[in-house]
């Protein structure tokens, strides 16, 4: 737990504090905690049943001064899923995903 916020891990924990020390020190703009990115639309199927977008929640979105933007997550496994939705991610959003 850090500025009393609820972390996953000890090493997102820690990124979380570097992040905001590289924005007191310029550099970094901002940086927002668990960004949320729809992946695919929620759609109604034909019968009539309702079906929720897919999501992809991030540990980091770091905004840096030129206005170059990267998506952070700390992970300890790449699983087949999150590989899957990596590729999404980046193609639909034309954004880098990089994993710590």
């Amino acid at each position: 737990m850090v500025d009393g916020i609820t972390f996953a891990s000890k090493k997102e924990a820690n990124r979380y504090s570097e992040l905001k020390i590289m924005q007191r020190a310029g550099i970094i703009k901002k940086f927002t905690l668990q960004p949320e990115f729809i992946l695919q639309e929620g759609y109604r199927r034909k019968d009539g049943k309702a079906i929720r977008p897919i999501k992809y929640i991030a540990d980091f979105k770091v905004e840096y001064p030129d206005g170059h933007i990267e998506i952070e997550d700390t992970k300890g496994v790449e699983t087949q899923l999150f590989k899957i939705k990596r590729k999404i991610l980046e193609c639909k959003y034309d954004l880098i995903l990089s994993i710590l």
